[in-house]
């Protein structure tokens, strides 16, 4: 067994930085300081192949756990993701097949395995336990809730009150999230704010099988670069899998205004340094900078050391020495469009056979990634290009 840690200080930093809300505070301290070793939970469904940054805070958190020598659980939420969590959504999510949430997960193990030590994790998918579970458990579980819980949390009461449909199927879903934490036995279970319905489910359902109930860590939510809740579904996400280039000019071109809580929320950077960058933008220090050092620190958590450089690099030589002007033209665009269709809604080019004569010839060049496009694409997430000597264009995927 791993040596725990029972610092003092790390462990207040543990149950803070980047946390809204513990369930229950003084209890989950009094462990982490008794020296047994915890068993700490984090699911996460595979609704889309990528983990964004958003993903990266509890995930951190589970590795903060995880340095002080705790035993973290990870659960691809295999099963849960065809059901569809609801927390934090205004309306019914679409049931996933078998097909695609294999497809998700894919890479997911390797996503995740850029945060935590996969060597000292275990790594589950719900399917192994919820599969076998029939409609006398079912029953059981679902016996442990009343529908006025359910009917009570803010977003179902509001789509009720609008006459929106809710399926039975979504009442289903916290007490899937809840069995997990039975199954693996958990001491403690991550999630967002957005989560505290199902992760409240878990503690509930342990007591009824007679195991002691979990403590809940609850992560804040970050802003995506829209300014809205990051989310793979909005398409305003920084994907782990992002080249260096690509997750550099992200965060390059998001608001000022994250720069500190993307500090605290997505970094380890020590909170010494983000208090120094802080007290820095108040007295007025230009903001680009220390952006840089936050595009710059993340990409290497992503990447390595040698990829940031080159990324901050080509950043400096594309943005900062104004090859791409500040009045860009920006057009919006459906995912799934061709990029060459696109162009000809837009009329960026004369015609179609310009364009092919362009893509032909190499003239067209995504700024982000630095690569020049040989072939028509489909459109799957924004992008910036020049297709000539002074034609830029800012294409956002909606």
């Amino acid at each position: 067994m791993a040596k725990i840690i029972k610092d003092e200080k790390k462990i207040e930093e543990l149950l803070t930085r980047g946390v809204e809300e513990v369930i229950d505070k003084e209890n989950l301290k009094k462990k982490l300081l008794s020296g047994k070793q915890l068993r700490i939970k984090l699911g996460i469904d595979p609704t889309s192949p990528n983990i964004h940054l958003g993903r990266s805070i509890p995930l951190l958190k589970l590795k903060d756990f995880q340095d002080l020598g705790h035993k973290v659980v990870f659960i691809a939420g295999d099963f849960t993701g065809i059901i569809g969590d609801t927390s934090d959504k205004d309306s019914e999510r679409p049931m996933l097949t078998e097909k695609i949430i294999k497809q998700n997960l894919k890479n997911y193990k390797k996503q995740v395995g850029k945060i935590i030590d996969l060597k000292k994790c275990e790594f589950h998918q719900n399917s192994k336990w919820l599969k076998k579970l029939g409609y006398k458990e079912v029953g059981e579980h679902a016996n442990i809730f009343s529908i006025n819980q359910f009917i009570s949390r803010e977003n179902i009461a509001k789509r009720l009150k609008e006459g929106k449909r809710v399926s039975l199927r979504e009442v289903l879903y916290p007490l899937m999230q809840g069995y997990d934490s039975v199954a693996i036995k958990a001491d403690v279970e991550l999630g967002g704010t957005d989560q505290k319905f199902n992760l409240l489910a878990g503690r509930d359902m342990q007591k009824e099988v007679g195991q002691n109930p979990q403590d809940i860590v609850m992560t804040k939510i970050i802003e995506g670069l829209d300014g809205r809740k990051m989310s793979s579904s909005w398409g305003n996400t920084i994907n782990f899998l992002d080249e260096p280039n690509e997750m550099y000019g992200k965060i390059m071109s998001m608001s000022d205004d994250l720069i500190i809580p993307y500090f605290k929320l997505l970094t380890r950077v020590p909170m010494e340094m983000v208090a120094e960058h802080e007290k820095s933008l108040s007295l007025g220090f230009n903001p680009k900078d220390i952006k840089q050092k936050l595009a710059f620190e993340i990409t290497k958590m992503y990447h390595d050391q040698k990829k940031a450089e080159k990324a901050e690099e080509f950043w400096q030589n594309t943005f900062s020495k104004k090859e791409i002007p500040e009045d860009l033209k920006e057009i919006n665009a459906a995912k799934g469009s061709s990029l060459k269709i696109v162009f000809s809604l837009a009329k960026l080019l004369p015609s179609i056979s310009e364009f092919n004569r362009r893509i032909n010839g190499g003239a067209i060049k995504n700024m982000e990634t630095g690569e020049v496009l040989s072939s028509d694409i489909v459109l799957e997430k924004d992008i910036t290009l020049k297709y000539g000597k002074k034609d830029f264009v800012r294409i956002v995927v909606r």
